[in-house]
């Protein structure tokens, strides 16, 4: 199954210009063709292109169909970018593949890096989408700064993710037992002592994801990988 993303697909009945290039311009496709096509908001639809334009094509809807994420919790990753932008693209393709509701990029007191190209951030989610299979949208949103985040009334599971050893910290996996969460991963000089105090205060839990010290973009994967473990094993558990 090929899939493409086209959010106002209903209203318009055309893929977007980057979703028909690659359509008719790298995968030759042409009227007739069946394709498969999401919205982003939950749906698929089977369609037949009527018109294979490589800036516009025009599609007419056969089938929809209404799907859930496979996963049953809400899952928030924020995140403070690194300085090198790649690590952060990687970083998004590989999180929206696993299953993520939302990714915030974050701005913390020791944030190497205040801006980042989010319209660069959401090709690379919708493209990840597609590849997946999945038909709800990964939420690309930020920079928000840490004080905003932590102060919103978030009211699921919270932790962050804190490499000082002076702090008393828990296994991530030990202490998360399913439901939704928001899991905050800091920058390269990892988080204040003031940030991860307020953080507590707040309802966050410090917490570590292994043995290992990992860079940022790797400890956001492991966690977005445990969260899915541990949910997945708390659905078991609770049928």
């Amino acid at each position: 199954m090929i899939q493409f993303f086209s959010p106002d697909l209903e209203s318009t009945g055309v893929l977007p210009e980057s979703e028909s290039g690659h359509c008719c311009r790298v995968l030759r496709m042409k009227e007739g063709d069946h394709i498969f096509v999401t919205d982003g908001q939950g749906h698929r639809f089977e369609c037949a292109i009527l018109d294979a334009h490589p800036k516009h094509t025009a599609i007419e809807i056969l089938t929809r169909e209404d799907l859930s994420p496979w996963w049953g919790f809400n899952l928030e990753l924020c995140v403070a970018p690194p300085k090198n932008s790649d690590r952060m693209e990687w970083l998004v393709e590989k999180a929206v593949e696993i299953g993520v509701n939302r990714i915030t990029l974050m701005k913390c007191a020791h944030s190497e890096r205040k801006t980042l190209r989010t319209d660069r951030l959401e090709k690379i989610a919708i493209s990840a989408m597609n590849q997946s299979l999945k038909t709800n949208k990964t939420i690309i949103e930020g920079p928000i700064s840490f004080k905003d985040i932590i102060s919103d009334g978030y009211s699921g599971f919270r932790c962050l993710g804190y490499c000082d050893d002076s702090y008393p910290l828990r296994n991530f996996a030990q202490e998360y037992m399913g439901g939704d969460v928001r899991i905050l991963i800091g920058p390269e000089g990892d988080f204040s002592p003031e940030e991860v105090a307020t953080a507590a205060e707040c309802g966050y839990l410090p917490v570590t994801f292994g043995g290992s010290r990992l860079r940022l973009e790797t400890a956001a994967l492991y966690a977005a990988i445990a969260a899915h473990v541990v949910g997945d094993c708390s659905d078991l558990r609770n049928s």
